[in-house]
């Protein structure tokens, strides 16, 4: 007695108008069926979190007249162990089993890493104390390529004379400039950056310091309102 095969039937083409056939949707889980896990501590876990800070050689006399300014908040108040190495010439820190924190090791390489981009000592501590204050630094050429002369004059309008434009920039804005060469840091808030930052770039590009000033401190203003 013969068997005949039913071969497979051919997939059906899919016309306008034929009925869309919707798949089942999965049960929603219990809500006490989530796990929920606790914040995660570089301590508890005994882990040693590590950082090495590079400093240039024109910062190693003011690191060395300011090294117990820098060392006390390290060590006291996020209880890291901190030293300079001088063979690498970094300063390098290390979590101990009293830190509290598991981001200490990073806010102390900040801190460090402001004070050798030039930074005050007085100044770099914010960021021990502020949760939202960073560092944003870019050169001169990103913003226009000049060279010779022309270089060393867009350094000269962010300086101004005496360094009065620079800190009329800080004071607009509520932050920290640096010039270093043709790189230029800045410290603050991200929207009190962005200010700064805006004013920079249009002394380099070679706009008028009076419409600078005061487009800059119509924009700080506002955004001091709103805060």
């Amino acid at each position: 007695m013969s068997t005949k095969r039913k071969t497979p039937d051919a997939p059906r083409a899919i016309k306008a108008g034929d009925p869309v056939r919707r798949e089942p949707r999965a049960e929603k889980t219990d809500e006490a069926a989530v796990p929920e896990f606790a914040a995660l501590d570089a301590a508890a876990e005994g882990r040693v979190e590590y950082r090495k800070v590079r400093v240039p050689a024109h910062r190693y006399t003011p690191l060395r007249k300011a090294w117990p300014q820098i060392v006390t908040p390290l060590v006291e108040q996020l209880k890291l162990q901190v030293r300079f190495n001088p063979r690498s010439r970094c300063v390098e820190l290390r979590s101990a089993p009293t830190t509290p924190d598991a981001g200490a090791v990073q806010k102390g390489a900040d801190f460090v890493a402001a004070f050798a981009l030039g930074f005050e000592v007085a100044d770099a501590l914010a960021l021990l104390r502020l949760e939202d204050l960073f560092v944003d630094s870019f050169e001169v050429k990103d913003v226009k390529i000049l060279r010779g002369d022309h270089l060393s004059r867009a350094v000269g309008r962010i300086a101004g004379a005496d360094g009065k434009t620079r800190h009329a920039i800080e004071n607009a804005t509520r932050t920290r400039v640096v010039v270093a060469g043709t790189h230029v840091h800045v410290l603050g808030s991200a929207q009190n950056i962005k200010v700064a930052r805006d004013a920079i770039c249009d002394l380099i590009i070679g706009a008028p310091p009076g419409k600078v000033y005061n487009r800059m401190r119509t924009v700080a203003k506002r955004l001091h309102s709103r805060l």
